[in-house]
């Protein structure tokens, strides 16, 4: 079943990319967009952080290598499954779902490796730099296994992201709009793009380390790297990752058996 799936994400790479072939600007279109973004970002962050100290017990070198890897984890989603999966609200009303579901393949295995985006990919590498430009400034020594479960880190919080989406996404199966669900993806992630989780108190740190633990996603990595995470935090990442996936693909079959098509 790996091995199918695999040949698979395989074949959609290469439609991608003879797609991108034909029209050339959606490569670098995207590259040059997702590049400026990156680029204003850092800026913006310098421009934040530049006469902080310290925030929440991060200092600046904390401060650089968690920019980095919250947009190493925005990288990664941005070029495996965000455009796959974006849409699917717009799928579910408008009954272009049915053209999944009458495929032998997962819909959502399909929708969430489908439209590969390759132009993101050099987000990727920037934020690597980034991430080894803050080692640099706290003088960490990082072994290749310590790098190693770091990028597990970043994985399974690129995972979470992912299954926040979804299950935002799968509201739509029991709703006629799924607007302020999207609008609530839209200014939570800023926000925590901005503040690492060690900053949020009380309610806040309930709210971005439970319900919605954006709080977490580059915070826990971080604190791994800079070895500051405890054996409790590592724990706690690794069961409410798993408890997230659990959910969300219980929540998305229960959504499918919801449906309503556009031939019925």
């Amino acid at each position: 079943m790996i091995i199918k799936n695999l040949r698979f994400i395989f074949t959609l790479l290469k439609l991608k990319f003879s797609r991108m072939m034909v029209f050339r600007f959606d490569f670098f279109g995207a590259f040059f967009v997702d590049s400026s973004l990156f680029i204003l970002q850092l800026l913006m962050f310098e421009a934040i952080y530049s006469s902080v100290d310290s925030i929440g017990g991060f200092r600046r070198g904390d401060m650089i290598i968690f920019i980095g890897t919250f947009s190493l984890i925005n990288a990664i989603n941005m070029t495996i499954f965000f455009f796959g999966t974006y849409d699917i609200p717009r799928k579910i009303r408008e009954g272009e779902l049915d053209y999944y579901i009458t495929k032998p393949v997962n819909p959502l295995f399909r929708m969430t490796f489908e439209n590969i985006n390759p132009g993101s990919f050099p987000l990727i590498i920037a934020s690597g730099f980034i991430i080894f430009y803050g080692i640099s400034v706290l003088d960490l020594k990082i072994s290749a296994v310590g790098m190693a479960v770091y990028m597990i880190w970043v994985l399974m919080m690129t995972l979470l992201w992912y299954d926040i989406s979804i299950i935002l996404r799968t509201v739509s199966f029991f709703t006629f709009s799924s607007a302020a669900m999207e609008q609530l993806e839209e200014n939570l992630l800023p926000l925590n793009m901005k503040l690492p989780g060690v900053a949020y108190k009380g309610i806040f740190r309930f709210l971005f380390y439970f319900v919605f633990p954006y709080g977490i996603m580059a915070t826990f990595p971080t604190q791994y790297l800079t070895g500051t995470l405890s054996w409790l935090g590592m724990v706690y990442g690794a069961v409410l990752t798993c408890c997230f996936t659990l959910f969300m693909l219980w929540f998305w079959k229960t959504g499918l058996r919801n449906y309503k098509s556009a031939s019925s």
